[in-house]
């Protein structure tokens, strides 16, 4: 007899109480034949899996998989009626996401889910998890979701990760998955914590090792007390997340300083020059991970230009317009404050710094309001023509930034 249930995250989720974000049913003691009978239309190629005739919600035909190949597609899927709601459930990652719930509202637990819910542990249902190695990044996505609430991975899952990423399978992933975990573990209310934990297992060496060197690599203490680069680097991404839920804004922040990875060890802890060597790190792993292209703009300016930025009260009024114009700030003004934010988590993100003022977003959008200003229209009212007016443009622009300053310098 057919039976559906609720499954996953729908489950987890109204347990924890948290709004849930989509509904997953599974159909025990059917065939796709039986679906299609009663209105549902099938989707999916790999497994079955069909849509509601009213609701549009997914409803999969309960299922085992066994290990046939490489990778996370290297699978064999059994979809046959008698399977049982534990042998579909045994297949799942995490204890948490391995409930189920029927019409009446019992909730079915096999493997202890509302435990690890209470314990506040994300734990592997069986040793099968180590056959999907797409895998340790949906967990370090998981505790980048629940960190807030107190949740943390457990050791012997941590360790079947280990084994994962010390085998090569994550080698088989395609950069479109990679992406597609990394890109919604950014939009996760800890973002870093994803990025932790990929470097707990090991795993972060092999998906970013770009990140990944950056550990160990000393700064001046007296600018950076926390002195590593890669725990700078993370403690940049939790500032960016405090700042804005952008995820490109988010991803710039975590790859301003890439190029300090490539810092001759005769120079440190000085990185003079990094922001030129993180450029093309920043463009490699844009390419490599077939990012969108503000994604790939945006990590690429502010890797260049953050010290700049960093540095706004100093620099000449020309070196400002340089500036705007390396941005394209007179096409897209509004790319300005993603690049100002991811600066400004660049300056908090160090021991002892967490809540310091960064009066450059305030001057430096000051600057662009005034200069945006500026149009062609005045100039040719006056007669300039041709390549003459941007000439034009560019010297009231340096003279508005110049005069700027120096009211500045007088209010000081």
């Amino acid at each position: 007899m057919m039976q559906i249930y609720l499954v996953g995250g729908a489950v987890r989720d109204t347990l924890l109480n948290i709004p849930m974000k989509d509904r997953d049913w599974v159909v025990v003691g059917s065939t796709p034949e039986d679906l299609i009978d009663l209105g549902y239309s099938q989707v999916g190629a790999d497994f079955p899996v069909f849509l509601h005739p009213k609701s549009k919600e997914e409803y999969a035909l309960a299922r085992t998989e066994r290990k046939s190949g490489g990778g996370y597609q290297g699978f064999n899927c059994d979809f046959n009626p008698d399977i049982t709601l534990e042998e579909d459930l045994l297949r799942r990652d995490l204890t948490i996401n391995a409930m189920a719930q029927d019409s009446s509202g019992t909730i079915y637990d096999p493997y202890n889910g509302k435990k690890d819910i209470e314990l506040k542990i994300l734990r592997h249902v069986s040793v099968a998890f180590a056959e999907d190695p797409l895998r340790v990044l949906r967990v370090a996505r998981f505790a980048a979701r629940f960190a807030h609430l107190g949740f943390t991975i457990a050791h012997e899952t941590i360790e079947l990760m280990r084994t994962i990423a010390n085998s090569g399978e994550l080698n088989l992933l395609t950069p479109e998955r990679v992406w597609l975990e990394t890109e919604r573990a950014l939009g996760e209310s800890q973002p870093w914590v994803y990025f932790q934990a990929l470097r707990d297992c090991g795993a972060l060496a092999v998906i970013f090792p770009e990140i990944d060197r950056l550990f160990g690599i000393p700064q001046p203490e007296k600018h950076h007390p926390e002195i590593d680069c890669g725990i700078h680097t993370l403690m940049v991404l939790e500032q960016a997340s405090k700042l804005t839920t952008d995820i490109s804004t988010r991803w710039a922040s975590l790859l301003h300083d890439l190029g300090k990875g490539l810092t001759k060890e005769s120079i440190l802890p000085s990185h003079h020059g990094h922001e030129q060597s993180g450029e093309k790190l920043v463009i490699r792993v844009n390419k490599r991970l077939k990012t969108p292209s503000e994604f790939k703009d945006l990590s690429r300016l502010v890797c260049m230009y953050h010290t700049h930025i960093h540095r706004a009260f100093e620099l000449k009024p020309s070196t400002i317009v340089t500036l705007f114009n390396n941005i394209d700030l007179w096409r897209k003004p509004e790319r300005l404050q993603k690049i100002l934010i991811a600066c400004k988590a660049d300056s908090r993100g160090r021991t002892g710094f967490e809540e310091v003022e960064y009066s450059q977003v305030e001057y430096i959008t000051e600057l662009a309001d005034a200069c945006l200003e500026i149009t062609a229209k005045q100039f040719i009212e006056q007669g300039i023509v041709g390549k003459e007016i941007g000439e034009a443009m560019a010297r009231e622009r340096v003279e508005v930034i110049a005069r700027a300053k120096k009211i500045r310098k007088a209010l000081e």
